[in-house]
């Protein structure tokens, strides 16, 4: 938990509520809550979660120069146009918890 929780305040989460296994954490209106779940492999898990933002472009600039994500690795992809109507990109925080972040191209 404490990794997780450093990673989220690097990217500029402010923290909550916190009681140990569970966080919640916020940026703005974004509002996260992280839970401990022992026995949770990442590498298998096939969880993800999703942050519909007003602009991901700007999100991920902010992102991408903090020096959390090494360049052109897997736990940052560059935002694209998807055929659903999204503009999106994904990061994968230390735990392995995938994370799609997007806004409509409407």
């Amino acid at each position: 938990m404490g990794e997780a929780r450093a990673f989220y305040r690097k990217l500029g989460f402010q923290p909550g509520y916190g009681d140990g296994p569970y966080d919640i954490l916020s940026r703005g209106e974004l509002v996260i809550h992280l839970e401990e779940q022992p026995g949770l492999d990442p590498a298998t898990s096939r969880y993800s979660c999703y942050w519909r933002v007003a602009d991901a472009d700007a999100l991920y600039r902010e992102f991408a120069p903090t020096g959390l994500f090494e360049p052109g690795s897997h736990r940052l992809s560059e935002p694209a146009d998807e055929p659903w109507g999204m503009r999106e990109f994904t990061l994968r925080d230390p735990s392995g918890n995938l994370v799609r972040v997007g806004h409509n191209l409407a």
